[in-house]
């Protein structure tokens, strides 16, 4: 699965972005997507997750605030988030891998192919 990563940018805190990852290569609707963000100096952590049956899971730091999707007609995921804030600046990447269960995992190693991450910066 080959992804790409799109639609960071420069927001004001308070302000919305839409983050899109399209998916080639395999049957995106057998894989859970995830994004993952990873801001300079911290490690690369779990943002949210949609599993291949359709569960979703968000970290504490983004719930109620982010709203995960997928058309798999379209091979597209995507994270709508509101409410931004300057801790949410980092790089975000999106994640695809396979998983026997209908769990969405929240660390790296459960997901095999990575996008090439897209920057959002969120000005105080």
């Amino acid at each position: 699965v080959q992804l790409q990563a799109s639609g960071g940018g420069l927001v004001q805190t308070g302000g919305s972005l839409r983050l899109s990852c399209a998916a080639s290569g395999r049957t995106f609707s057998d894989y859970d997507v995830a994004w993952f963000r990873q801001a300079p100096g911290r490690e690369r952590g779990f943002v949210a997750g949609i599993s291949w049956g359709g569960r979703k899971r968000y970290a504490d730091s983004v719930k109620g605030r982010s709203t995960m999707s997928r058309t798999s007609a379209k091979n597209m995921a995507y994270l709508q988030m509101i409410s931004l804030k300057p801790e949410d600046t980092a790089v975000y990447y999106c994640a695809a891998g396979r998983r026997s269960s209908d769990v969405v995992g929240v660390t790296t190693t459960d997901y095999a192919y990575w996008g090439q991450g897209t920057q959002v910066t969120v000005s105080s």
